[in-house]
């Protein structure tokens, strides 16, 4: 499970630039006022070689109420749920400000709450690192690390800091305490995460699945606050179900625990085989569907959609939303659909072995001699482009990885190859070894040219005649 990192502070200490100089992106707002962020967001990071969920939380929140109590209030509820979810917390201070009552009361929170916490010195830019670290030690969580979210100063030091306050990444079935020598094994199967909008048909589907109402279901959204696992079994084939807290888009977001839900599937995702995505044929394809489209596909899960509520779409409707999917997702063309009820169980078995086919594609071993005879048979077809004044030569491939399919490609120029041909490469995979539902990676690499670098030795012959035409120009000038 990836290991959950939040990060805590008074308002306006720079946590949202933190957040964004971590993660690479600009998905938190950064302004020079407080009380910026009031949503939770969310992102994955790179902290050395092991990746974490980073949360951006906010210093200061508006309430439905009114008046400084409500908003202290709200402040509480937000802290101690960052805090109980975390694995570990990065508390970010103000090197100009120094520490404040407020940091000495976040500390007291973090101790309570027994979690591992690394302090962080922000807008230490131009200032001497110990000299600030003196100052902030009487805050106890020992040496403090002074950086720069701004400039990106010192945060290779600050994730060393945090990966060292976590704990060590083990099995799930080896994690804490062993288990009672009479204990059943852990479910094993393919491990299948359904995700999608608030009520849009997740625990129902999964009711659908196991025969029984399991799982709790509403009419109203948000039902489901945390990932819930279901072993099942199905056709000769086991299962893992995993149903997720619905995400919505972050303006929709009006409750503390439902923000956090979101780290719940983030987790459940990184950790599933494939996907099942549902979408409500009723409200169609929306911007939030293609988000989480992206997503799944964005950390190479494989995925099959499954259309829900398709029984209670009107029939001169359903034409349209084939072709509002069609409109919407023409890059998914490798991935089933499926146009399911899962109120009554009508093709939902189709979704789910659709989902088996995609995780087992997923891990497939290609061998290379196959890679190398559709390689050659793509270029034979539609020769690569011409660059600098050569065709650019890809020599040979093979298999680089899996979850998704890594392939590697080595040949001269690679670098220069377009975007369109690199498609083009994907789907002549794709159909030779029938790829369907997962993505494919495809990694370029030059070769080196051995003589790069290395110049000849002159003989004493050559060292004569350079010595006198260096001569010869000196006495020309």
């Amino acid at each position: 499970m990836l290991p959950v990192i939040a990060l805590v502070g008074r308002p306006n200490v720079g946590k949202s630039t933190l957040f964004n100089a971590l993660t690479g992106t600009r998905d938190a707002l950064v302004a020079d006022f407080p009380g910026l962020t009031r949503d939770r967001i969310h992102g994955y990071a790179p902290l050395g070689g092991r990746l974490a969920i980073i949360v951006d939380t906010g210093g200061l929140m508006t309430g439905t109420g009114s008046g400084p109590d409500r908003l202290l209030d709200l402040i509480e509820r937000q802290i101690a749920n960052a805090l109980d979810e975390s694995d570990a917390v990065v508390l970010v201070v103000d090197a100009a400000a120094g520490p404040l009552p407020d940091d000495y009361a976040m500390v007291e929170r973090i101790r309570r709450a027994g979690k591992p916490a690394v302090l962080a010195i922000n807008k230490a830019e131009g200032r001497e690192p110990l000299g600030l670290a003196a100052g902030f030690y009487e805050l106890g969580l020992g040496e403090p690390v002074a950086i720069s979210a701004l400039q990106g100063d010192r945060l290779g030091l600050l994730a060393t800091r945090v990966l060292a306050a976590l704990p060590a990444p083990v099995p799930d079935e080896l994690a804490g305490e062993q288990p009672p020598a009479n204990a059943s094994p852990a479910p094993a199967g393919t491990r299948i995460a359904v995700i999608g909008r608030p009520n849009v048909g997740k625990s129902t589907l999964i009711n659908r699945y196991l025969g029984e109402e399991r799982l709790l279901t509403s009419d109203e959204a948000g039902t489901t606050r945390d990932s819930i696992q279901v072993p099942f079994s199905h056709d000769g084939h086991d299962f893992l179900l995993v149903d997720t807290a619905g995400i919505r888009r972050k303006a929709r977001v009006d409750e503390l625990i439902e923000r956090f839900s979101i780290v719940k599937s983030l987790q459940a995702l990184e950790e599933a085989d494939a996907v099942l995505l549902l979408i409500d044929a009723r409200a169609g394809v929306t911007d939030q569907d293609v988000s989480l489209i992206g997503l799944a596909l964005e950390r190479g899960r494989a995925l099959a959609i499954g259309v829900n509520k398709w029984d209670r779409l009107p029939t001169d409707q359903r034409e349209k939303v084939r072709t509002d999917l069609d409109r919407k997702l023409p890059f998914l063309d490798f991935v089933d659909v499926h146009y399911i009820s899962a109120l009554h169980g009508t093709a939902i078995f189709d979704l789910l072995d659709s989902g088996r086919r995609a995780a087992a594609a997923a891990v497939r071993d290609l061998p290379t001699p196959d890679l190398n005879r559709v390689l050659k048979d793509a270029i034979q077809a539609y020769p690569t482009p011409v660059a600098q004044r050569s065709r650019i030569r890809l020599t040979y491939a093979h298999q680089g990885g899996r979850r998704p399919p890594l392939i590697v490609i080595h040949g001269n120029q690679t670098a220069a190859l377009p975007e369109s041909y690199r498609r083009y490469l994907v789907g002549c995979f794709r159909k030779a070894f029938r790829l369907r539902g997962t993505p494919i990676r495809i990694e370029l690499r030059a070769g080196k040219n051995p003589f790069a670098g290395r110049r000849n030795k002159l003989t004493p012959r050559q060292v004569k005649r350079r010595e006198r035409v260096r001569v010869r120009g000196k006495k020309r000038n």
